[in-house]
């Protein structure tokens, strides 16, 4: 009889850490959008902070995804849906970063940062990542659903689990 393998393994860390910056880049690209037409400070700030909270839970989330990647790479069907979900995770990345970092330059004294170009640029740079956000994550549900990367296939009978 097959034993049921221990829930903590390396490749889990990674769907228990991805959850988060999906919920915080999005909501925070929506208080930056709320932002432009209602000029209160606590949506700005509020879009900051939840935009500097997702970014590290994103780097984390990509962190774990390297760690995964070894480990499932091997055991999956089609590795280049694999290869795809890891580089759009880094596009995603690297798209909410320059969007912070453009954010921020506009928290700073100078003038010229505070116009709307500016603004805009970040809006383009948050919504651009959030639609490589969605992409990543269909692809990540792709490699889960159809491919059963990282999940643990029981037997057919099910015997392990009696």
């Amino acid at each position: 009889m097959e034993e049921i393998p221990d829930f903590w393994r390396t490749e889990v860390f990674h769907p228990l850490s991805v959850h988060f910056p999906i919920a915080l880049l999005v909501v925070a690209l929506l208080f930056k959008v709320v932002a432009l037409k209602y000029s209160r400070e606590v949506w700005e700030k509020g879009g900051t902070v939840l935009l500097i909270a997702g970014l590290v839970t994103l780097w984390i989330a990509v962190f774990t995804g390297d760690l995964a990647d070894g480990i499932v790479s091997r055991k999956i069907c089609d590795p280049t849906i694999l290869k795809e979900h890891e580089n759009m995770a880094w596009a995603t990345a690297w798209f909410f970063s320059a969007g912070l970092g453009v954010d921020l330059l506009r928290q700073l004294k100078y003038p010229i940062f505070k116009n709307m170009f500016f603004r805009l640029i970040m809006i383009l740079l948050l919504a651009t990542g959030t639609g490589t956000l969605t992409y990543t994550g269909h692809l990540g549900a792709s490699l889960v659903y159809q491919q059963a990367a990282g999940v643990y296939v029981p037997s057919q009978d099910c015997a392990e689990f009696e």
